[in-house]
């Protein structure tokens, strides 16, 4: 399979994957009070209204490009939350971060799905294209919602943490949230991020193939 070919089956998956991640926090504050993102038209599940031309594009696509086995990621516009407009706001905080790697989880099991039907149906010519397209569904959304999960603010995870500690140490572990992309960067660069998520990605494509028998 060429570059070209790569790039056109994995678009799909990523972008999805990216830009409904957010989209699905969007909904999520909406339904627990606050309505910024609605107000500013990012609660879609268009994939166009979410994608950031360097996170959602270019990253995934230099990675796909010129990294041998790397963690495939990326990132789109980060959708708007005023906390303060949630019935609950610590409470609530849990669910609006978990809609992000809750809504990862559910396409990861969608391609996987895909993959099942697909490897059990008589073969056609689109049959490899969308074995390897649902492949990449499953790990970038895989990566994504492990990533996620991180109890880094203000990763997803982070945000859980935030709403699960007494408002005291809520407040303290809340201040990381300034070094949290330095941080991430410098997990990244250093080769300590892979270390990290490995372990987890494992385990999740583990009971994906005992989930769905592969």
């Amino acid at each position: 399979m060429n570059l070209i070919q790569t790039l056109a089956i994995s678009a799909l998956p990523i972008i999805f994957a990216i830009t409904l991640h957010e989209a699905a926090h969007g909904y999520a504050a909406r339904h627990f009070g606050d309505p910024t993102a609605w107000q500013m038209g990012r609660i879609s599940l268009n994939p166009l209204r979410h994608i950031d031309l360097v996170g959602t594009l270019l990253v995934p696509g230099l990675i796909l490009l010129l990294s041998a086995g790397g963690l495939l990621f990326g990132w789109a516009k980060p959708v708007p939350v005023n906390f303060s407009n949630l019935r609950r706001p610590k409470q609530d905080m849990l669910w609006v971060a978990a809609a992000g790697p809750g809504a990862n989880l559910v396409m990861a099991l969608g391609w996987a799905l895909l993959l099942k039907v697909v490897a059990g149906s008589p073969e056609h010519a689109y049959s490899e294209a969308l074995k390897e397209m649902a492949r990449v569904g499953i790990g970038i959304n895989g990566v994504l919602m492990v990533l996620n999960l991180l109890p880094l603010p203000p990763l997803d995870g982070g945000r859980i943490v935030v709403s699960l500690l007494p408002s005291a140490a809520a407040w303290k572990f809340a201040q990381l949230e300034r070094w949290g992309f330095p941080i991430l960067l410098a997990l990244l660069f250093l080769g300590l991020l892979d270390t990290i998520l490995r372990p987890f990605l494992r385990l999740f494509n583990s009971l994906i193939r005992v989930l769905f028998g592969f």
